[in-house]
């Protein structure tokens, strides 16, 4: 491992596109993943563990631990994302499981050992914050040290995708999102819905990726299928948000996105449930807890995500972008 490397966890629901961070993170040499947990969000926690498994075996990584963590929120019901992500998490693509690797049991556990014996591991947050705030409400001290915390989650001032106001991961388990604003020591970036939502992978996008590596392009095209059918017939958009490998791509190389420090917290219940406050004018006066990213580079994004993921190449591919995507679209 090269001194640039980063540990790091990813805790996750996947999950169609937490299956595409997972990917993205285990082609970046920046970093290097220790372990996988999950959550119930998307999918249930088994079915979750499951998918990461199938990520991996198609990497050809299945030497990293996966391992199962909460399988309902902290005080209100479960309710997954099958709607959008498919039965399976991966769009109904019917991927045959993989049997001859098990996931472990008892994320928090993982978690914990981890950051003991390597206390500046880095955290990617991928899912609902259940695990996350089960860790922090045993000892937060853990988390001192942690060399970067990243999350998928929130908004600042876009509408939310699962009410007026909330982003799924947060309104999932709202109780969790405010224990993690409320007690990590070090700050958080909140990758939310005001830069994930630049991020769309169009058909077009994806008859590169297929052209550029067959067998990966076609995964993708099996998984995110059914993705783009919700995305059509619910949000008329032509192709599918992609969140999750957006704070993947953020930890690899901060500048693709910007932001700025505020003191942010989580409503828990009512019509706001789920809700990031966010006190950009400092209303509080509360010390600044979290690093709120608003714009986003997306051909940035796109070219990093490419080269990655499915090997494309210049100068195809400057050439291919300014083609396929538009200034402001």
């Amino acid at each position: 491992m090269n001194a640039k490397t980063r540990n790091v966890i990813i805790d996750c629901d996947p999950g169609i596109d937490d299956s595409l961070a997972i990917l993205l993170a285990l082609n970046s040499p920046e970093l290097n993943v220790v372990g996988i947990t999950t959550v119930c969000g998307n999918v249930p926690t088994h079915l979750g563990a499951a998918n990461a498994l199938k990520i991996l075996a198609l990497a050809d990584r299945l030497d990293i631990p996966v391992v199962m963590g909460a399988n309902r929120p902290l005080v209100v019901d479960y309710t997954s994302a099958q709607d959008t992500h498919g039965d399976d998490g991966l769009g109904n693509s019917n991927i045959p499981a993989v049997t001859n690797v098990h996931a472990g049991q008892n994320a928090v556990a993982f978690i914990e050992d981890t950051l003991t014996e390597d206390p500046t591991t880095s955290i990617l947050a991928l899912g609902p914050l259940t695990n996350i705030a089960e860790v922090l409400q045993r000892d937060p001290r853990l988390f001192e040290q942690v060399d970067r915390f990243v999350l998928m989650g929130g908004s600042y001032k876009s509408h939310g995708n699962c009410s007026p106001v909330a982003e799924y991961n947060f309104w999932c388990d709202p109780d969790a999102a405010k224990i993690v604003f409320d007690l990590m020591p070090v700050d958080i970036a909140m990758v939310g819905l005001d830069v994930t939502r630049k991020i769309v992978l169009t058909p077009s996008l994806l008859e590169y990726m297929h052209d550029t590596d067959p067998e990966m392009g076609a995964f993708i095209k099996k998984i995110t299928r059914f993705y783009f059918d919700f995305h059509w017939q619910y949000e008329r958009v032509i192709g599918c948000v992609i969140n999750d490998p957006l704070a993947v791509a953020y930890m690899i190389d901060p500048t693709i996105l910007q932001g700025f420090d505020a003191f942010t917290t989580v409503a828990t219940n009512g019509v706001a449930r789920g809700q990031s406050i966010v006190d950009d004018h400092d209303f509080w006066h509360e010390p600044e807890n979290s690093h709120i990213l608003t714009t986003v580079d997306t051909k940035a994004f796109w070219r990093l995500f490419l080269q990655r993921v499915t090997h494309a190449t210049e100068p195809d591919l400057t050439t291919t972008l300014q083609q396929l995507l538009v200034e402001g679209a």
